[in-house]
């Protein structure tokens, strides 16, 4: 289908908080199809491996709870995101803004990509208030020191932090 609009959420997603799944169940409900592109960045001390992460924002997909999820595909990629928007065939990309600090970073993106690709789009999704404040980086952090991360993520994504950090 020509007309279809297809968009990319891209992030690490390690671990895939409830902002994260917040983000993706709203854009899903904007685009006739919806890529979660798992980024392979090495560089962020990932606590799960690419597979894993794809793996871990699959399953949260399916526990979406807007009927969607058979519009969400989850794809892993490297490089620069407007090349992996372009192999998809994507016009939209979708980022999320939890806060004012976010904006001057993703204004600086959205402007580069536009000069890269105009043919593509970037949306920013605000975060709802009840997740404005949730990073993985944090989550992380958290879960290390042995903190409480049940109000930030899924009780299936608190189980495999507990498990990867205390075995």
């Amino acid at each position: 289908m020509a007309s279809e609009k297809i968009g990319i959420y891209p992030g690490t997603f390690d671990p895939i908080t409830n902002g994260h799944s917040d983000i993706i169940g709203r854009a899903a409900r904007l685009l006739d199809k919806l890529v979660v592109g798992v980024a392979i960045n090495p560089g962020k001390g990932p606590i799960f491996t690419i597979d894993e992460r794809v793996e871990l924002v699959r399953e949260e997909i399916n526990y979406l709870k807007n009927g969607l999820a058979d519009r969400i595909e989850v794809r892993p990629f490297t490089g620069l995101l407007i090349d992996f928007a372009h192999e998809v065939d994507a016009t939209v990309l979708i980022r999320g803004l939890r806060a004012v600090s976010d904006f001057d970073y993703e204004f600086q993106m959205a402007s580069m990509n536009a000069k890269m690709a105009p043919d593509v789009e970037t949306v920013c999704l605000m975060a709802s208030d009840k997740y404005h404040f949730i990073a993985s980086s944090l989550v992380k952090e958290i879960a290390k020191l042995g903190g409480d991360v049940t109000q930030f993520v899924s009780p299936r994504i608190s189980e495999r932090l507990a498990e990867r950090l205390y075995g």
